[in-house]
C-alpha cells in the first residue's frame, strides 16, 4: 500500500480496484473541518473518468478548540460498553486538553467483508412495516435462550426472500456474506444451525393468528378488498423416499414430476395476491375433496360475508354448487366449466349477440335455473391451441410416416404407437390409424395412416371457446369474464412461491418441519407481496424481484483503521446508492438507515478474526 502525505492523502485500496481514499478540508464558521470518504473512479462511455463517492466515513478532527470537537460513541469489546471518543490523525498533536481521545492512522485503512446489505434491509423494512416484529414478539416470547426467536424467525424468511437455499446452506454461507448482523443487531449466534431448526418447530401454532394479523395490515396500508377470492391448488415434490412424513404420497403432479412423493398446496388469494389461508394435504388429495373445509375455515375465521369465490373447473362438485345456490348462504360462486357444455346449450347460443370485452375477446350470456352460463370467445386463445395442436400433430406425423417407412414387426409397431400417443396427448386422437392384424404380416397396406380431417375441422371451430359458469345472475358477463382471468394471479402467487422463494424440492423428513418450510416460503411470500403493492402504487412498472436486484448493489463493509496504541477502529459502512437507486428510494418514500456504530478491538483480536476470513 502507498501513502502520500495526509494534506493531499490518497491511499490505493489495491483489492478494490479503482477506489481510493480521499481528504476533504473545508472552512465553516470560522472552523476546520476534514472529511474523509473511499471514492471510485469509472470510466464513462465517452472515455473519461468519472469518480463516486462509495463510502463516507465521516469528519477526524484537527487542531481545533475543545468546544469544537467532534467526538462519537463507540463500542468498546474488551469492555463491552459504549465509550465516546475524539479521533485525531496520526500527523497532528493530540490537544493537552483533550480526554477520552484515540490518534488513528488513516494510512493503513483497510477494506474488509463486503456484504450485501440494501436487499436485506428492504425486506426487514417491509417486515417492519407488516409490524411482524410486533406480533412474533408477543407470540414468541424470550426465555434462556441469548437470541429473540422473532430474530432467528426474521432471518429465516429475509434468507428466503432474498435467496432461498436450505437452512444449512444459510448457517454455512449465507449468514456470513449478508449484512443481517448488523440488521439484526446480534453476531453470529443468531444463525447456528440447531437454533434454525428448532424455529421451525415453533411456528405452526401460530398460522390461524398470523393471516387474520396480516389480513388487517393490508386493509390499513393499502384499503384492500377480501370479497372476492381466487382458489386452486398446486404440488411440490420430494427430494427422496419420505418414510416419516404420512402427507408424502403420489399423486397428480403438477411439476411434471410424477416419479416424486409429493405434497399437495391448497391457497385462497384476493385478486390483489394477498394470501388469506393455505393448507399442506396429502400428495394423492383430489382437487374436489378440497373445497368445503376452506369454506368454513374462511367463514369461521374471518365471519360471514357475501364472498365471491373464483376457480377453476374440476375443483367444485356438484354438490358443493348446489349448496352455494342456497338462497340462505352468502357465498357466490365463478367456475370454469369443461367445454362439454358448450355443446348442450348450442341452440341457446346461436340467437344471442356477442359483446365485445377487448379488441379479441366477445363473450355472450345465458341463464338457466338460477345461473348463468358465460360463453366467453378469445381470438388468441383460438390461435395458440390451433397452433399447439397441429404441432404436436405434425410431430405425431412424422413418427408414423418413419414406422411406414421401415416397416418393423406388429409387436414393435404397437410399442411406438403406445409412446407416440403417450407424447402426443389429445392430438393423438384425430389420427386415424388401421394397424395388421395378429400373424398378419406389416405391409404399407396392412399399416395405415390417416387424418381425421372432419373431426380436426370441428375442433378447431371450438378452439379459443370456453365456458364459465356462476350464480351471479345479475352480474354483466364482462364483469363475470374479467373476475375469471383473475386466476392468473394464482397462478403467478404458485410460480413465484416455487421459482423465486425456491419452495421445491423439498428435503425436510419430518411433517412437522415440510409444513414450517412452506410457511416460512409463505411468510417470504406475504413480504413479497406487500412489496409488489407498494410499487403498483409509487413505482408502476418494477417487479419486487428487479427491486431487490437494485437494492443488491448496495453493499456493507467494514473499514478498519488501525489506531496508534496498537487497537483497531472497525467502521461498518454501506455503500452510497447510485442516483437512480436515490429516485427510487425517494418514489417509494424509504429512507435509509444511519449507519451502524463503529467498534474498536484489541490487535490480538483482530489476527484471530483476519484468519475466518
Amino acid at each position: 500500500m502507498k501513502t502520500y502525505p495526509l494534506f493531499t492523502r490518497w491511499v490505493l485500496l489495491a483489492s478494490w480496484g479503482r477506489m481510493f481514499l480521499r481528504s476533504t478540508n473545508r472552512k465553516k464558521d470560522g472552523k476546520d473541518h476534514r472529511y474523509f470518504s473511499i471514492v471510485e473512479n469509472r470510466r464513462v462511455s465517452t472515455g473519461k473518468t468519472a469518480q463516486r463517492t462509495v463510502l463516507y466515513l465521516g469528519e477526524i478532527n484537527d487542531q481545533q478548540q475543545a468546544s469544537w470537537r467532534k467526538s462519537l460513541s463507540v463500542f468498546d469489546e474488551d469492555t463491552q460498553r459504549f465509550t465516546t471518543l475524539s479521533l485525531f490523525p496520526d500527523d497532528r498533536p493530540v490537544p493537552a486538553d483533550a480526554v477520552d481521545s484515540v490518534q488513528v492512522r488513516v494510512s493503513g485503512l483497510e477494506l474488509r467483508r463486503p456484504r450485501v446489505f440494501g436487499n436485506c434491509w428492504l425486506g426487514c423494512e417491509v417486515w417492519r412495516q407488516l409490524g411482524l416484529e410486533e406480533f412474533w414478539c408477543e407470540r414468541l416470547p424470550a426465555g434462556r435462550e441469548a437470541i429473540e426467536w422473532e430474530k432467528v424467525l426474521r432471518l429465516l424468511v429475509i434468507n428466503r426472500l432474498v435467496a432461498p437455499g436450505s437452512e444449512f446452506r444459510l448457517h454455512r454461507e449465507w449468514f456470513v456474506s449478508s449484512a443481517m448482523d448488523e440488521l439484526l443487531g446480534t453476531d453470529f449466534v443468531v444463525a447456528e444451525k440447531d437454533r434454525l431448526y428448532r424455529c421451525l418447530d415453533r411456528v405452526l401454532a401460530h398460522k390461524p393468528a398470523l393471516f387474520v394479523w396480516l389480513k388487517q395490515q393490508w386493509a390499513d396500508l393499502f384499503q384492500a378488498d377480501f370479497d372476492v377470492l381466487l382458489y386452486d391448488l398446486t404440488s411440490t415434490y420430494f427430494e427422496g423416499e419420505m418414510p416419516q412424513n404420512p402427507k408424502a404420497r403420489r399423486g397428480y403432479s403438477r411439476d411434471h414430476r410424477p416419479d416424486c412423493l409429493q405434497v399437495v398446496i391448497a391457497l385462497v388469494i384476493t385478486t390483489d395476491g394477498f394470501p388469506l389461508a393455505y393448507e399442506v394435504l396429502n400428495g394423492n388429495t383430489s382437487d374436489r375433496t378440497t373445497l368445503r373445509p376452506f369454506l368454513t375455515h374462511i367463514e369461521q375465521t374471518y365471519g360471514q360475508a357475501r364472498r365471491v369465490w373464483v376457480m377453476d373447473r374440476g375443483i367444485p362438485s356438484e354438490a358443493i354448487l348446489a349448496e352455494m345456490r342456497d338462497p340462505d348462504q352468502q357465498t357466490c360462486y365463478l367456475v370454469g366449466t369443461p367445454k362439454g357444455k358448450i355443446q348442450q346449450h348450442a341452440k341457446q347460443w346461436l340467437d344471442l349477440p356477442w359483446q365485445t370485452v377487448r379488441d379479441s375477446v366477445a363473450v355472450k350470456l345465458y341463464a338457466k335455473d338460477g345461473e348463468v352460463y358465460v360463453l366467453a370467445r378469445s381470438t388468441g386463445r383460438q390461435q395458440k391451441e390451433v397452433a399447439i395442436r397441429r404441432k404436436r400433430l405434425a410431430r405425431l406425423l412424422r413418427k408414423l410416416r418413419a414406422m411406414r417407412r421401415s416397416l418393423p414387426s406388429r409387436d414393435h409397431v404397437l410399442l411406438r404407437l403406445g409412446a407416440a400417443k403417450k407424447e402426443a396427448g389429445r392430438a393423438f386422437g384425430f389420427v386415424k390409424i388401421r394397424v395388421p392384424d395378429p400373424g398378419q404380416a406389416v405391409t404399407r397396406e396392412t399399416f395405415h395412416v390417416q387424418v381425421d380431417t372432419a373431426k380436426l375441422r370441428a375442433a378447431e371451430l371450438r378452439d379459443g371457446h370456453y365456458l364459465l359458469r356462476s350464480n351471479l345472475t345479475a352480474d354483466d358477463p364482462a364483469v363475470l369474464w374479467t373476475r375469471y382471468v383473475q386466476l392468473t394471479r394464482i397462478e403467478a402467487a404458485f410460480r413465484s412461491l416455487k421459482s423465486e422463494l425456491g419452495i421445491r424440492p423439498i428435503y425436510h423428513h419430518l411433517e412437522h418441519r415440510v409444513d414450517a418450510h412452506i410457511f416460512i416460503a409463505f411468510l417470504a411470500y406475504c413480504l413479497q407481496v406487500t412489496l409488489r403493492s407498494r410499487l403498483r402504487r409509487y413505482a408502476p412498472g418494477l417487479t419486487p424481484a428487479a427491486v431487490l436486484d437494485l437494492f443488491a448493489s448496495i453493499q456493507m463493509i467494514d473499514v478498519w483503521i488501525p489506531t496508534c496504541d496498537g487497537r483497531w477502529l472497525i467502521l461498518p459502512r454501506y455503500t452510497q446508492p447510485d442516483r437512480d437507486l436515490q429516485l427510487l428510494l425517494h418514489q417509494l418514500q424509504l429512507t435509509l438507515p444511519s449507519q451502524p456504530p463503529p467498534r474498536i478491538r484489541a490487535a490480538p483480536a483482530v489476527a484471530a478474526q483476519a484468519s475466518l476470513w
